[in-house]
């Protein structure tokens, strides 16, 4: 029993800010060293290891706190320091002495207040105590502060330095790329991996051009890709529509006319099979239904409705309104059934019929009823003519549906190839 449970044991990949840390902190004693062991070490570590931030953005901030709090609880140090040594030896360990350290406290977090640097409150007070409780009466107050000072400073500098260090890359701005989501981006439990979050924002910051496309509505996407900065228009409801998650927009939807929903709907009723039609009306995603029978259309019901992207409403599809998609949920024996005499009707041609299992409803299957015209390939040209792109490379887990091939979505597999395929490296340029 303990060998299976190590052998399923998953331990996380080493990401790249651990990597920088370790570098980091190395240079601090490097540098401690290279100054004739001047100063303390620890206090250019600690400044390094805070620096060292996921995005380069963050990074940047993180500096700038640090100095001006390390800036501010300096000064108050020094002063209160000098103040100690003004006073002669009534100050060393007294309770005097604590009692002007706290309400010094005080006025360290007063000035980040006035400077509005209130960020840097935290940082001001850990400085401040650093040098009050612990050098108190020293002979060299100003000497030690300056040295604090610099062990900061020495810190968030080679912070900045491994940060900015990187191989020289090439980076691929004039190409779009595309992942799926399930079993693709998503790993086989639903969920976006920390380093993937942490790569893709970062090469989108570097300016990447990137989307998504996926079965999912924009609700269902959103939930699942929560953390990741999408810029560009995703392709949902598998190529049914173009949606721009920043402006919460349809910019693009390929629809069944209200004449072939009655058909449809018709079928359905022959058959006695519920159904979700999604309709688009002003850039809100409405679901009308009518009844829910079975245990599947309620669970779904009463998972999805909570989400402010989708709008149930009980009532027979509205005369003139133009489906998105009709969603079908029953046993796998009557979806078959009825997928079969769906195809035997002439008009069918115009159609594009899904039907897949459920895995959260075993026994129960989906059919997904669309316009022929909606898919992911041709959603994907409107996009690239809307960006003004000709090349493209699409990620997915489907053979003969993509352009590279996922086959094990837990490793972060997506977000490695797609960082070689964005920036490889280039040693020499002919």
């Amino acid at each position: 029993m303990k060998t299976m449970a190590i052998k399923s044991l998953k331990l996380p990949a080493v990401g790249q800010r651990i990597y920088r840390s370790v570098w980091g902190v190395c240079l601090c004693f490097a540098i401690y060293y290279i100054r004739g062991k001047e100063g303390i070490p620890f206090y250019s570590a600690i400044a390094a290891l805070q620096c060292i931030q996921p995005y380069s953005v963050s990074s940047t901030q993180m500096a700038k706190q640090r100095c001006f709090g390390t800036l501010i609880g300096a000064a108050w140090g020094l002063f209160l320091l000098l103040l100690f040594d003004w006073g002669g030896g009534i100050f060393d360990e007294s309770a005097l002495s604590y009692l002007m350290i706290s309400l010094f406290t005080g006025l360290v977090l007063y000035t980040t207040v006035v400077l509005n640097k209130k960020d840097t409150s935290y940082f001001s007070c850990v400085v401040f105590l650093s040098i009050t409780v612990m050098h108190m009466g020293d002979s060299t107050p100003f000497l030690f502060v300056m040295n604090r000072v610099a062990d900061t400073l020495i810190g968030v500098v080679m912070a900045m330095v491994v940060n900015s260090v990187h191989l020289p890359r090439n980076k691929q701005l004039d190409v779009l790329y595309v992942s799926g989501v399930d079993d693709t981006l998503l790993t086989r439990e639903e969920k976006l991996t920390p380093y993937s979050k942490v790569e893709l924002n970062r090469l989108i910051d570097d300016g990447m051009k990137f989307t998504l496309s996926t079965g999912r509505t924009p609700a269902t996407l959103m939930d699942s890709v929560r953390g990741i900065n999408l810029k560009l228009p995703v392709i949902v409801m598998d190529g049914a529509a173009l949606y721009d998650i920043n402006e919460n927009s349809y910019l693009l939807t390929y629809v069944l006319t209200y004449d072939q929903s009655e058909r449809i709907l018709k079928l359905l009723d022959e058959r006695k099979l519920n159904y979700f039609a999604n309709v688009v009306i002003d850039d809100l995603l409405v679901i009308y239904y009518e009844r829910l029978d079975n245990l599947a259309e309620q669970g779904i019901y009463r998972k999805l409705r909570k989400n402010p992207l989708r709008n149930y409403v009980k009532r027979r599809l509205p005369q003139y309104e133009n489906v998105v998609y009709f969603m079908v949920i029953n046993t796998t024996e009557q979806i078959k059934a009825a997928c079969k005499y769906l195809m035997e009707q002439e008009w069918s041609g115009e159609l594009k019929i899904q039907t897949y299992e459920s895995n959260d409803y075993p026994g129960y299957s989906y059919m997904k009823i669309y316009n022929k015209e909606a898919n992911r390939e041709r959603m994907l040209q409107n996009l690239k003519e809307m960006l003004d792109m000709e090349k493209s490379v699409v990620f997915g887990s489907i053979p003969g549906q993509c352009d590279i091939l996922i086959e094990n979505s837990s490793k972060n597999d997506m977000v490695k190839r797609l960082k070689r395929e964005f920036e490889p490296v280039r040693l020499f340029r002919f």
